[in-house]
């Protein structure tokens, strides 16, 4: 298989994995998108960890180097913005204190 077929046929299962995420995102109750999120955050920390063995290859080319950095800093991004979110939307959830008023 030549590089070129290869490279076609990397793209198209990236294509469908794409459509099949957007079809199974797009069927999920908007209620449950913060969870779902929540969910993920150990999927994206197998991401970093993948990216990390990506971008410290024992002989790398420079473009290998780049495509496992970037992915190592958007799938970082990615495990912080769901953990945050997680925080906000269990923030929802703790019993709130009454106020006292200011004069009394």
């Amino acid at each position: 298989m030549t590089h070129y077929t290869q490279l076609v046929v990397e793209l198209t299962i990236l294509a469908l994995a794409i459509f099949l995420g957007i079809e199974v995102i797009s069927k999920v109750p908007t209620l449950l998108h913060t969870p779902l999120m929540s969910g993920t955050n150990a999927i994206h920390g197998i991401v970093v960890v993948g990216a990390m063995l990506v971008a410290g290859a024992a002989d790398p080319d420079l473009l290998t180097g780049w495509i496992g950095f970037i992915a190592m800093i958007l799938a970082a991004a990615n495990v912080v913005g769901g953990f945050v979110v997680t925080d906000r939307m269990l923030e929802m959830f703790k019993k709130r204190e009454p106020q006292k008023k200011a004069d009394q």
